[in-house]
């Protein structure tokens, strides 16, 4: 389930929001420029044409921010660079494009760091969330990793980042396993 805890960007351990409600999350992140939305999931069988089953969904997207490269990312608890991926997404940085993800399964745990206040939003199957440009955050798969988003890209070249250099990130909840 889609979970939003916000917190003072002086304290990690304490949230000032804490919400599984979609209206309450669509809100607050709206607050900051983000876009966050619940689609209904299509009911897919293996070997099944993501890209196809959500064409229409994507098309719109598409026409509203000129996306031009679209993707499949699948992690696994079993891929081999799970770690070395993991590390990096930790890390605080920003993208000079919106980063675009709708979760077709599994988990990933973004986190926003925007006017004085940090933002865990741990999306879902089902989510959908766009990040503006320049907004610092990072991303968290957890340890053991289990997620398929389609991701787009207005550059070609995909996932571009520019690391802040903070360690912010280290004083906030990481994605924790589900029980």
């Amino acid at each position: 389930m889609s979970h939003l805890q916000v917190f003072a960007e002086s304290d990690g351990t304490t949230p000032l929001l804490d919400t599984d409600d979609a209206a309450a999350i669509t809100a607050a992140l709206a607050e900051i420029g983000v876009r966050f939305e619940r689609w209904s999931l299509r009911p897919l069988a293996p070997g099944d044409d993501l890209l196809a089953a959500y064409a229409g969904e994507i098309a719109a997207l598409t026409a509203e921010g000129g996306y031009r490269s679209i993707d499949v990312a699948t992690v696994t608890p079993d891929h081999p660079d799970r770690a070395i991926m993991r590390t990096k997404f930790l890390s605080e940085h920003t993208h000079g494009e919106d980063e675009v993800r709708f979760f077709v399964e599994g988990q990933g745990l973004f986190t926003l760091h925007q006017d004085g206040r940090v933002f865990n939003m741990l999306c879902t199957a089902g989510d959908l969330i766009s990040v503006p440009a320049g907004v610092p955050h990072w991303f968290d798969m957890g340890a053991a990793p289990r997620f398929t988003a389609i991701r787009l890209f207005v550059n070609p070249d995909g996932w571009v980042a520019k690391f802040t250099g903070s360690d912010i990130a280290t004083r906030f909840p990481r994605l924790e396993p589900v029980a």
